[in-house]
Order: C-alpha cells, then sequence, then structure tokens
C-alpha cells in the first residue's frame, strides 16, 4: 500500500529536540493542520466542529535511518530498560506511523491556503506529514480504567522552569509574546533532554518558534538563560 500526505503540521519546533514525548502533555502548545491542494475543500471537514478531539495520523519524517529494533529503551524508563519495540511509543518503529491525539482549537474555513484546523496538545514538529484524520469519539476511543504497563509503575516528574526578568526580557525581544512563552514553560517543564544525560554544567540550546532557547539542568531545576 501506497500512501501519500494529505496535510502538512506546522507547530513551533523546527527540529525533533524539545517536542513533548507524548501528546496532551502540554495542552496549550498551539500548531495548524495545512492540507495538500487536492484536499483543501471545507465539504472534507463537514462535521467536524462538532468533534473536540482527532485522531492524526503521521510520519516520523526526521528519522533518517531504518528502523529494524525489536527492543528499544523508553524514556519513561530512564533510557536504560529496555522493551519490545511493540511494548512501547518509540518513534523507530517498522513503518515509522505516529499516532496522536490532539484538542481542536478552532477552524478556519477559508484561507489563502483552504480550511486549516487549529489545534492544541500537539507532539509533531514543524513540516510532519499528516496521512489521515478521524475523529476521537468518547464511546469507542476512551478507556478510563485501562492498565498502561511500566508507565503505570514510573511516574513523570516535572522540572521546576526558572526564567529570570533578563530571561523574560531576552525571550520578549525575540518577538516571542506571554502565551508562546508559557507553552516554552511547560515544555521545558517536562525535560526535553535525552534521558541518559545528567550534567549540570552542560548548555542544552533548543529551537522553539523561530529562536533558539538555552538552558541548564541541576538536579530537577532547568534556568533558562538570557542568550
Amino acid at each position: 500500500m501506497n500512501i501519500e500526505p494529505i496535510a502538512v503540521f506546522h507547530s513551533p519546533f523546527r527540529s525533533k529536540f524539545g517536542i513533548p514525548k507524548q501528546s496532551g502533555l502540554v495542552a496549550t502548545l498551539k500548531g495548524e493542520i495545512v492540507f495538500m491542494p487536492e484536499y483543501r475543500h471545507a465539504h472534507a471537514l463537514r462535521g467536524l466542529e462538532a468533534f473536540d478531539y482527532l485522531w492524526l495520523i503521521w510520519g516520523f519524517s526526521a528519522n533518517r535511518h531504518a528502523a529494524s529494533r525489536l527492543m528499544v529503551r523508553p524514556p519513561r524508563l530512564g533510557g536504560n530498560e529496555k522493551v519490545g519495540v511493540f511494548a512501547s511509543r518509540s518513534p523507530f518503529r517498522p513503518n515509522a506511523l505516529g499516532l496522536s491525539s490532539v484538542r481542536i482549537e478552532t477552524i478556519d474555513w477559508e484561507t489563502k491556503r483552504g480550511p486549516v484546523i487549529h489545534v492544541l496538545g500537539a507532539d509533531l514538529m514543524d513540516g510532519t506529514p499528516i496521512y489521515d484524520i478521524k475523529p476521537y469519539i468518547t464511546y469507542a476511543d476512551s478507556h478510563a480504567d485501562a492498565r498502561s504497563g511500566f508507565v503505570d509503575e514510573h511516574q513523570w516528574t516535572r522540572l521546576e522552569v526558572i526564567i529570570s526578568q533578563e530571561a523574560l526580557d531576552f525571550l520578549l525581544s525575540k518577538g516571542l509574546d506571554a502565551a508562546r512563552i508559557d507553552e516554552l514553560r511547560q515544555v521545558l517543564e517536562e525535560d526535553p533532554r535525552p534521558q541518559y544525560q545528567d550534567n549540570p554544567d552542560k548548555i542544552y540550546g533548543m529551537p522553539f518558534a523561530g529562536i533558539d532557547v538555552h538552558f541548564y539542568v541541576n538536579g530537577k531545576r532547568l534556568t533558562v538563560l538570557a542568550q
């Protein structure tokens, strides 16, 4: 089966570094879905305005090498313990397909790019190809009492993010408004570092919304730098 993108996703992330590890973790993170020319028709979205959430089926387009691993190291397990690839949500998969649930913020029905869906909470990089969109329906898609394997046993602890007035002024001077800075804070709380790295002297750089954000982490505290 050959599949072609029906849309492209746009987000503040120009690289994989810093993207939330699951959809919904940063609930206010904005993104948009722009359709390919042949799908830029309002009737293809008719009825979608009655739903709150979508399923996106998309491609790990930034993974440049073939995924042949049968065992992977999930971040939730510290990047050290292995589980089977099909017992994980690793991006390194035999068919490089991703699945994310996102919230519909608004739908712009008439733009120069056709209908555009504005969504919240996505975990996709800018330019990610989307292969299909399906509405989220609670009676079939929600399982409140379901077990979640190793995820249930390893709770994720968010970092405390420190943005000094100097760092805040720097971010504002680069064009980030208060809403974007709040999104950035929530992204950083999820600890974007590879889980095997824990060097308090290392300065990390993360592209976000067109600027490079620099920070370091000491223990459970992440400090944003004014540079």
